[in-house]
């Protein structure tokens, strides 16, 4: 399980070192395949292979004229790549995702159970800021006993 923030960069090449705290259990457990994509634009999501490939094998399960699936696929696959970790754990983001999410520089690498998620430091503020839990979140989560 990945959990927590922790700060990361985006180097000028469009890399994200991943920070260590991530980086030796997701090898250890998932191997140094990825896939980097975003479902919004505003931030990174990056699924060892394994995982996504779980994702995938569930979607399978749906038609392909599902137009839920459809949606989704359209936004993986358009901001999606498959990579691997590089050397001294860097991991690339795809450039037309790194242009819309603005990760460049300063970024924070939040876990996110099974997969992390990166986002330009200022934007995940202001997210934060502007989008907070309502009422029915919390209702939500006490039903799950959080």
């Amino acid at each position: 399980m990945f959990r927590g923030n922790h700060p990361a960069t985006v180097d000028p090449k469009g890399r994200l070192k991943l920070p260590r705290a991530f980086l030796a259990p997701l090898i250890a457990r998932h191997g140094r395949k990825l896939f980097v994509t975003s479902l919004d634009g505003e931030s990174v999501s990056i699924y060892p292979l394994p995982v996504w490939e779980e994702i995938e094998n569930r979607l399978a399960a749906r038609g392909d004229l599902d137009p839920a699936k459809r949606k989704f696929l359209l936004r993986v696959n358009y901001f999606g790549q498959e990579t691997e970790i590089a050397a001294y754990g860097r991991v690339l983001i795809p450039l037309r995702l790194r242009a819309q999410a603005g990760v460049e520089g300063p970024v924070d690498v939040l876990g996110k159970g099974r997969s992390l998620e990166a986002w330009d430091h200022d934007k995940l503020l202001n997210r934060i800021e502007n989008d907070p839990p309502s009422d029915a979140d919390h209702a939500l989560l006490g039903e799950l006993g959080v």
